[in-house]
């Protein structure tokens, strides 16, 4: 981590609001879900957001997490270093951001390097992790280990085709928004701006 100062002021009041997104019960849901999918005998960590930064803080099993929803073979990431040093732990978080952006997780869902590494922001990791695991429950490609429950499935795209035929027969239809004219006539309207014929 960062030797980093306390933060006073408007800077504290903001990492306050960044920290009280950070959710408990969703932690350890995902520290389940990465011990099941990586599938080795990965110690689990201590409740609580500064266990869980460090938990996941060198980068290995991010990139072994983004591994395993691949086929074998077919691993984004050749190499997993187990270094010390910071810029290789530092290296190893992008390379999984890279992937994870590459599987299909969408930019504004993934977190900077530094969120995790300096513990700024953990809600925005969670989420990261939470988009990743709702792709691979929702590409059901058989890579995906756990339980479905854990993760929303993502729409998917329900494309309608229609036939030639079908969208003439659509251009001769009235919708039902334009009203119905029907029972409906002209009888009785006099010109704009003549006064009412009373009988």
């Amino acid at each position: 981590m960062a030797n980093r100062g306390p933060s006073y002021g408007l800077s504290r009041e903001v990492q306050e609001k960044i920290e009280q997104k950070y959710d408990q019960e969703l932690e350890s849901r995902l520290v389940n879900w990465i011990i099941v999918q990586c599938g080795e005998q990965i110690e689990h960590p201590p409740p609580g957001r500064q266990h869980f930064q460090t938990w996941l803080m060198d980068g290995t099993l991010l990139c072994k997490l983004i591994n395993s929803l691949h086929p074998k073979g077919n691993e984004p990431i050749a190499k997993i270093s187990e270094s010390k040093m910071a810029f290789k732990q530092m290296e190893q978080i992008s390379q999984f951001l890279k992937a994870a952006e590459i599987y299909g997780v969408r930019t504004t869902d993934i977190f900077q390097t530094v969120d995790l590494w300096e513990g700024k922001d953990m809600a925005a990791v969670q989420r990261t992790l939470m988009a990743l695991g709702s792709l691979a429950v929702t590409k059901d490609d058989g890579c995906y280990k756990g339980d479905p429950s854990w993760f929303h499935r993502k729409a998917q795209q329900n494309r309608r085709g229609f036939s030639e035929e079908q969208l003439r027969q659509g251009q001769n239809v009235i919708g039902l928004q334009m009203g119905s004219n029907k029972g409906a006539s002209q009888s009785g309207m006099t010109g704009y701006g003549m006064p009412r014929q009373i009988i």
